[in-house]
């Protein structure tokens, strides 16, 4: 069994706890999780090892998640590119595989169109950036700015019923116990103040404000987008416009799926990252 580290990077003050597993010889692989309820070891909990065999696989709490520190400036897509960044900087990568779940595919979306030169593939996971509609639309908005993500991260922090109800809502069938419970003590740790902040940026009456879809056909990195069929939260058709405007692309769409991949089908998933890296 492969160990698996955890660490933490100074970021010029901003300290980054990272997961890292693999030898450090090996071609680096950067892991970016998800936000709300998430962190590095919920989403990668089952793709970390078996992907340490063949590299160096690290994989960052983003500010405001896990055990890494609150953000230290407003919180935007922006920040999150930028701390990544940082957090290779401070590492010591220079070139990098890199793989995003949601929020943390919308980041390393936007990382690799900053610098085509630091990314060799990129993995996207049901990935945010790819389109610009509001889930829910005017009242997704409304919900937003009402400050009502706030009271349903409270409501979660005291119930692991509802945090279960949460998970359920995401993903294609009951979620297991282990992850209810691994969720649960992630919303009791951050709180998901990190998560209204970014939604509060992002939320815009005329639509979400960081739509990377003009900019796909300027990829020019191998890149693999991973997609639950039943996703409820981004919409599988962005996935697919997404493979055919970016252009060295590959589509693979996961059955009875929502969400959540690397946590509902961990086998099939890392097969497909495992295949494509």
């Amino acid at each position: 069994m492969t160990d698996v580290d955890s660490n933490i990077a100074d970021c010029d003050g901003l300290e980054i706890c990272y997961l890292t597993a693999g030898d450090p010889e090996n071609p680096p692989v950067v892991l970016l999780h998800g936000g709300g309820l998430d962190s590095a070891g919920l989403s990668w909990k089952h793709t970390i090892e078996p992907l340490a065999d063949r590299f160096r696989v690290i994989a960052p709490d983003l500010p405001g998640y896990g055990r890494s520190d609150s953000p230290d400036a407003p919180v935007s897509m922006e920040y999150y590119v930028s701390v990544l960044g940082r957090f290779l900087d401070t590492v010591a990568i220079d070139t990098t595989a890199l793989v995003g779940i949601s929020m943390g595919g919308g980041v390393a979306l936007g990382f690799t169109l900053d610098h085509l030169d630091r990314v060799s593939k990129l993995v996207l996971v049901d990935s945010y950036g790819l389109g610009g509609k509001v889930p829910g639309g005017s009242l997704g908005y409304l919900f937003t700015r009402l400050g009502l993500t706030g009271l349903v991260f409270a409501l979660l922090r005291r119930s692991r019923s509802a945090t279960a109800f949460s998970l359920r809502s995401v993903t294609a069938g009951k979620p297991d116990e282990e992850l209810v419970s691994e969720a649960f003590a992630e919303l009791r740790r951050h709180g998901g103040t990190a998560w209204e902040a970014l939604q509060q940026s992002e939320v815009t009456p005329a639509g979400l404000r960081t739509n990377y879809v003009g900019k796909l056909p300027d990829l020019e990195v191998q890149t693999l987008l991973v997609h639950g069929e039943r996703d409820p939260v981004v919409p599988v058709s962005w996935a697919v416009r997404a493979g055919s405007l970016i252009p060295d692309a590959v589509v693979r769409i996961m059955p009875n799926c929502g969400h959540m991949p690397p946590r509902e089908k961990p086998d099939q998933f890392e097969a497909l990252v495992q295949s494509f890296l």
